[in-house]
């Protein structure tokens, strides 16, 4: 039996796509050490990318997204522990091969429970009001990758 797609409520949908770049940064971080591209190579891609995607993708989250459902609720809590941990991985330097196949596969698990599970929640209990602050609040902005070293080509 195949997944269904997940209709996802406009207001949501732009942060959907930028889970897709998370996605991509995954890929990217597989692709290199699969290559065995320098850890350094990587690590100088993933603190860019840290720095101006994920960054304000979890400030957006935390800010307009999670508090619909509360600090509280087990779901947000476990997506903030994520984002924790995620933060904690990047700022590591020592063993970089082991903590950046620990952030990849952290990084794509926690898009996929935000996808899966925890967005689906919110647009359960998310009234109109709710949502229309999402959309007035979100910027969103064409995505723009870091060219200076594509290892995973």
């Amino acid at each position: 039996m195949k997944n269904k797609p997940i209709k996802r409520h406009s207001a949501l949908q732009p942060v959907s796509r930028e889970h897709h770049f998370g996605l991509l940064l995954c890929w990217k971080i597989r692709t290199g050490l699969n290559k065995d591209i320098d850890p350094e190579r990587i690590k100088k891609y993933v603190d860019w990318f840290y720095k101006n995607h994920l960054i304000p993708h979890f400030e957006f989250e935390e800010n307009f997204v999670f508090p619909i459902l509360g600090n509280d609720n087990d779901l947000v809590k476990k997506a903030l522990d994520d984002h924790k941990k995620i933060k904690s991985l990047v700022n590591q330097n020592n063993d970089l091969s082991e903590v950046l196949k620990d952030l990849e596969e952290t990084v794509e698990q926690h898009i996929r429970f935000e996808e899966r599970v925890l967005f689906n929640e919110i647009q359960k209990v998310a009234d109109e009001e709710q949502l229309e602050e999402i959309e007035n609040h979100h910027q969103e902005e064409p995505f723009e990758d870091y060219t200076e070293d594509v290892f995973w080509k």
